[in-house]
């Protein structure tokens, strides 16, 4: 549903990012009338967002260390291209306070969070002790960040801690996000090789070692709450997701609405995602992260994050609210267009990941180039792509193809759509998660909605061994006609 008329906030946006977020920040922009900036690496030269964007530079070679994440680099495009903002996306510096102040030091909007919302809900830790201060339920864990230093006092405290709220223990890097550095540890042994790659991961990926721990629960409902706040002090909650099915910690199956939660854990969960995100100083796009226990009804803060999160299109089909378009507007100081009362589920929808991995070898990453690609259509049915024939997936990147998306009038029309979606998806030249997302849709647990985040390993355990199985797709190698780039109207 539209809320309020289109018309143009910014002149031109820079995306500062790749492959599916940036055809999908694109999209807006063009509906918006707003012109855009792409920036690409090397091995994005022919990249379907550097296509769709009314105009491309060059940041840098492959590795996203030195081109997607060199903020120099990006901000001389948008000074060079006289853009208005910069869009982040996800990722890279979506969540970077350091990046969003070098925007405002050179009159450039950065579309997100302002830097005191980031610099309170970031390190991780910092936003679980808020969210425990005003009465928020936490899950047991450390009071604060742990540093590992040479006397071994954080490799003791966290023993102690562990000690005290019993195993199985989860560490947390401080800065981490998209489950990046997080490890289960089952015993003290454990616990001393997660912090290890906590400390790794995280000091890599985020620039900080330091790591927090909390009791790890299992069979539980990984459920989150999208946020939307502008910068005059209007908060709502869009609605929740259920994202229980993951793996290492990254989802591959999303839906909204949980299909497990009442209307009044609902309610309370919306209310205290609200009340955290004004206690952070919200002024974009927020959403807060919970664990919750069907079992017993009872729900605990788990994380937030300050971005657009990879499962936004199902809350925009489920509410008829383009998140990027209100992001955008809030970005250029706007009003929200409506209020909480106005926010209502108008379809049931759900989202598999499709990435190019192995599941049955671990989900090992399977780059590649994609020799064949076909994609499903027909009503009910949306795909959020950054790729077609001829794209290379490269292991510098995330190994994320394309999102598949369903909606429906309720949660039996959209898993039928997708049943449908799924089966008329083919993909040559690179193996991907399309036979995993078959058979997981089509198990009892799913269908039924009382899946939990220990979904996958049980899925896995119980999955044939045999490749040949049904679900088992034949990926076929690609002959030397196949590898060409596929040249759009652009």
């Amino acid at each position: 549903m539209d809320f309020q008329e289109d018309y143009i906030v910014f002149e031109k946006i820079l995306i500062a990012n790749r492959g599916e977020i940036a055809v999908r920040v694109i999209r807006t922009c063009r509906e918006m009338g707003i012109r855009t900036v792409a920036v690409y690496s090397d091995v994005d030269i022919d990249a379907l967002h550097v296509r769709l964007a009314d105009e491309a530079y060059r940041i840098g070679p492959a590795e996203a260390a030195r081109s997607y994440l060199d903020m120099e680099a990006i901000l001389n495009v948008a000074t060079q291209a006289h853009v208005d903002a910069i869009h982040p996306g996800y990722g890279f510096l979506s969540e970077n306070p350091a990046f969003a102040e070098m925007c405002v030091a050179q009159d450039i909007a950065f579309i997100g969070p302002s830097c005191t919302c980031m610099s309170r809900a970031k390190p991780k830790d910092k936003a679980r002790r808020i969210a425990k201060a005003i009465n928020i339920p936490v899950v047991p864990g450390s009071e604060g960040a742990i540093i590992c230093d040479a006397q071994g006092i954080g490799i003791n405290r966290a023993i102690e801690i562990a000690r005290a709220i019993g195993y199985p223990v989860i560490v947390k890097p401080s800065g981490g996000g998209g489950g990046i550095g997080m490890k289960i540890a089952e015993s003290r042994p454990e616990l001393i090789s997660a912090i290890r790659h906590a400390t790794m991961r995280g000091k890599k990926a985020f620039g900080l070692s330091s790591f927090y721990i909390e009791k790890y629960l299992p069979g539980v409902k990984h459920v989150e709450m999208q946020v939307l706040a502008d910068t005059h002090g209007t908060i709502v909650h869009v609605g929740d997701r259920d994202c229980s099915i993951q793996r290492r910690f990254q989802k591959l199956i999303e839906e909204a609405p949980c299909p497990m939660l009442t209307p009044f854990t609902r309610l309370k969960m919306g209310r205290a995602a609200i009340k955290l995100a004004g206690a952070l100083h919200c002024d974009s796009l927020m959403t807060v992260e919970f664990l919750y226990s069907p079992a017993t009804e009872q729900f605990f803060f788990n994380e937030v994050n300050c971005r657009l999160q990879v499962e936004h299109s199902i809350t925009e089909l489920a509410t008829g609210i383009d998140m990027v378009k209100e992001q955008i507007r809030i970005g250029a100081g706007e009003h929200l267009g409506f209020t909480q009362d106005h926010i209502r589920f108008q379809a049931h929808a759900m989202e598999c990941r499709i990435t190019a991995e192995d599941y049955r070898n671990n989900f090992l990453p399977s780059p590649g180039i994609i020799a064949h690609l076909h994609l499903p259509h027909g009503l009910g049915v949306r795909v959020d792509e950054g790729i077609d024939e001829g794209t290379e997936i490269s292991l510098s990147y995330d190994s994320m193809i394309f999102k598949l998306i369903t909606w429906g009038n309720n949660r039996d029309e959209a898993l039928s759509r997708m049943k449908r979606a799924l089966g008329e998806t083919c993909i040559e030249g690179v193996t991907t998660t399309l036979p995993f997302h078959r058979q997981a849709i089509e198990t009892v647990d799913f269908e039924c909605g009382n899946y939990t985040t220990d979904f996958v390993s049980g899925m896995l355990n119980q999955a044939p061994s045999s490749p040949r199985d049904v679900f088992a797709a034949e990926v076929r190698p690609p002959d030397s006609s196949a590898h060409r780039v596929v040249n759009g109207p652009w």
